[in-house]
């Protein structure tokens, strides 16, 4: 099974790539990154079967679908029970605005990441959240401009070589 130590530049280049492009061809694949088609392949079909890469999608246009309004939700539970928290994550996952979601640590128990149309479509939301029971604090913050798209963030190469500049008389 592959995993990130098991990584090497060839396949940052080949993951930065299908997450830019996931309709790229192989052979544009191959020679965007520097090698042949069957090594190529051959390292795609490792990533995939290892699970790093997990399918192919769409990216979709959030603003033109739901809202051009980001907003960024903290959300502190009455109590950690395992019971509740499933049951919070159950309805928060039925949300259509709901972006992303994670379970952190810190003052917070969940950070979610919402898009929504307007305020009144977030003041919705926000009734929503507040009758799930269990929740004891709900604090907003909306995003006012987007530093790096979430869709599109490339890996750093591993190991990134020094560029060979030949000597004088070589």
């Amino acid at each position: 099974m592959t995993k990130a130590a098991d990584i090497d530049d060839h396949d940052v280049r080949i993951l930065n790539a299908l997450n830019e492009d996931g309709r790229i061809s192989w052979r544009d694949l191959s020679d965007r990154i520097g090698l042949s088609l069957t090594p190529t392949l051959r390292r795609v079909r490792r990533l995939e079967e290892s699970g790093i890469i997990r399918g192919y999608s769409a990216r979709l246009d959030r603003d033109r679908l739901v809202g051009a309004m980001t907003v960024f939700i903290t959300v502190t539970m009455e109590r950690q029970i395992d019971d509740v928290l499933r049951a919070f994550e159950a309805k928060i996952g039925a949300q259509a605005e709901i972006v992303s979601a994670f379970l952190v640590t810190g003052v917070s128990d969940y950070l979610i990441h919402a898009a929504v149309r307007d305020l009144e479509h977030y003041r919705d939301l926000l009734a929503e959240l507040t009758r799930i029971p269990g929740v004891a604090h709900i604090q907003s913050s909306f995003a006012l401009k987007a530093i790096t798209p979430l869709e599109t963030g490339n890996l750093r190469p591993l190991h990134v070589p020094e560029p060979c500049v030949p000597e004088e008389g070589e």
